[in-house]
């Protein structure tokens, strides 16, 4: 008797087993099925002009956490790739070296679409291309300006960079700029303006004329109060989360998330460890800064702070571009066979971030971006060929298949359609 009892309990534990297999099993088909069927939007992945010539471009699957292979192999629909430019003085040289740079990633991207692999990949300018690019069975590309410094003090600058094809742009990055405050002024209370300048407010009348989303990620809470009271059309924070969960100026707070609310816009939840989950980044980042340390060592390369990067020549700093990638992923092998490494900040880290706000503001107000080949990547999605785990955590939450469409990039076409609207009737 008493083995039959063991016997019908070894069973129950079995059928318990394979009940949460086939449920697992069930999730993950769901979880692809869904995936498949809506269109993925990423708001914020940075370039390399180096990765854009005949010989090394994204058609080849580069160490780059963007490409067209990752792109394929995560189910990663669109592409938002940044035209971005450091802060300088603001004066005529530095603006005239930056808006070198913003052109050379303009003609990167445009050669990309036009000349390496238009069978691949097309520029879309508005969400109807975004959907028949799609429907055709090519990748999407959108480009994103992050730091207006290089238009300099000329606001026909925004409808030149508007018809190069830019949807939306920042008036400032880590640094204030000729048109905003940035968040960085938190650090030392300095501010140039106390939110806009009088030039700022200008752009943000010319953003809405030109039908390009005006995007609050990088600059202050005061300036990013302004452009909601002077914009006309709603706004966007092109890859920012929650302050209440990461107390980091580059979140935005309750506060500014109600006013987005209001506003009709939409907040992209970034998947940038150190904006998710401060302690856990923490740790882990300073256990791995060491082992790249080590790996760069042993590879006779040098190895820099991220703070320290803006200090370096135009050599050393395309030295460091092109050997990053390299060391990361040496660093991240090493790493994966010990067994003393803190835990990474994660997919479910990121998705609190995204129920945190949802909650708050409601699902027609988030979004998703990963800030990728920039600092952004997490455990679980490190790169674009990982994108299904994002879906797959938001299928375990509950979420359903309409809610994952609109955080996936249904709220965010609403948004550009509807700054496009405005710019229509502004004209």
């Amino acid at each position: 008797m008493k083995y039959f009892i063991q016997f019908l309990c070894i069973l129950s534990i079995l059928s318990c087993a394979d009940s949460e297999n086939k449920d697992n099993e069930d999730l993950l088909a769901k979880a692809k099925r869904i995936h498949e069927a809506v269109i993925t939007i990423d708001t914020h992945d940075d370039i390399n002009v180096r990765n854009f010539t005949d010989s090394i471009n994204y058609t080849q699957r580069l160490e780059t956490q963007v490409n067209l292979p990752k792109m394929a192999e995560g189910g990663l629909d669109v592409a938002w790739l940044i035209v971005y430019t450091g802060q300088d003085s603001l004066n005529a040289a530095g603006y005239a070296r930056a808006e070198e740079n913003a052109m050379s990633k303009f003609e990167a991207i445009h050669r990309l679409c036009e000349e390496i692999a238009p069978d691949k990949i097309g520029l879309a300018l508005t969400s109807d291309d975004v959907r028949s690019i799609h429907a055709s069975g090519k990748k999407v590309a959108m480009i994103g300006v992050e730091n207006a410094y290089p238009m300099g003090e000329d606001l026909s600058n925004i409808e030149k960079y508007q018809k190069l094809g830019a949807r939306y742009v920042s008036l400032s990055h880590n640094g204030h700029s000729q048109f905003a405050d940035s968040n960085t002024g938190e650090a030392d209370s300095i501010w140039l303006y106390n939110g806009l300048s009088e030039l700022g407010k200008k752009a943000v009348y010319e953003l809405n004329r030109s039908g390009i989303m005006i995007d609050i990620s990088h600059p202050s809470k005061a300036s990013m109060m302004q452009m909601i009271a002077l914009s006309k059309a709603p706004i966007i924070a092109s890859h920012s989360s929650a302050r209440a969960l990461c107390n980091h100026s580059r979140n935005l707070d309750d506060e500014q998330l109600m006013m987005l609310k209001e506003n009709g816009g939409v907040v992209q939840t970034v998947a940038f460890s150190s904006y998710l989950n401060t302690d856990k980044n923490k740790a882990h980042s300073e256990y791995m800064t060491e082992l790249y340390k080590q790996v760069a060592d042993s590879l006779g390369l040098p190895w820099y702070e991220r703070s320290q990067f803006r200090s370096l020549t135009k050599q050393q700093q395309g030295e460091f571009m092109e050997n990053y990638p390299k060391v990361m992923a040496m660093g991240k092998e090493l790493a994966a066979s010990r067994t003393d490494v803190p835990e990474a900040v994660n997919v479910s880290d990121f998705v609190d971030h995204i129920d945190y706000m949802v909650d708050l503001i409601g699902i027609d107000h988030v979004g998703i971006s990963s800030d990728f080949d920039g600092g952004g990547g997490i455990e679980g999605w490190s790169d674009a060929s990982e994108t299904l785990n994002v879906t797959i955590e938001l299928v375990k939450r509950g979420y359903s298949e309409e809610e994952i469409a609109k955080l996936w990039g249904e709220n965010l076409l609403r948004v550009l359609d509807q700054v496009q609207a405005v710019a229509k009737e502004m004209s």
